[in-house]
């Protein structure tokens, strides 16, 4: 079933716009297939997020705090989920994982700093998410497993997290470790 906008009229703006019949013909599919109206799916369509190549803002604002947190620690930072697929919507959130090196401890303590100043974009909350480079030969993490999927590589010191990424990549292409589901929520296993 189609959603409805529930937008008060007194909020909405007509617009007549005039399109080519077969990208009209094309953009209807798409809508129908999302169970959308066709103004539902052109109003998604048009405020959704800008395209990741868009995004140097963000990008610079994100390495800027994270050097600044991790200074010569930094080895990477990854864009992650929805942005990074290119399927973000309006309300979608901005995920990041920062790359440290091994010596910083993963604790609370790391994460405090981002929670006193949370990070910010354009009106959307940056959710950052903090990680250890995978040892080589050692099975992927589900967070490194998710970056191998559809991860961006942002920033990367020394190389070492392409390097690591491709290893998670082929590791998922040759089935050494696969996506599995429990209860709508999707984890990562080996089958070795």
């Amino acid at each position: 079933m189609a959603r409805t906008l529930r937008t008060p009229p007194s909020t909405v703006a007509r617009v007549l716009l005039r399109l080519p019949a077969p990208l009209h013909r094309r953009l209807a599919r798409e809508a129908a297939a999302q169970g959308l109206s066709f103004n539902e799916f052109c109003i998604n369509r048009l405020t959704a997020p800008a395209p990741a190549g868009e995004t140097l803002g963000l990008q610079t604002l994100v390495i800027d705090r994270a050097r600044s947190a991790f200074g010569d620690r930094l080895a990477g930072v990854l864009l992650l989920g929805s942005w990074a697929r290119g399927e973000a919507a309006a309300t979608s959130d901005i995920d990041v994982l920062l790359v440290i090196d091994p010596d910083v401890t993963l604790t609370r303590d790391v994460y405090r700093a981002w929670d006193r100043a949370p990070l910010t974009w354009e009106g959307r909350a940056v959710d950052v998410h903090v990680a250890h480079l995978p040892a080589p030969g050692a099975p992927p993490t589900s967070v490194w497993c998710e970056a191998g999927v559809d991860g961006q590589v942002w920033y990367d010191r020394d190389g070492g997290v392409a390097r690591r990424l491709a290893d998670v990549r082929r590791a998922i292409a040759d089935g050494t470790v696969r996506r599995a589901m429990a209860h709508g929520q999707p984890y990562w296993k080996g089958t070795a």
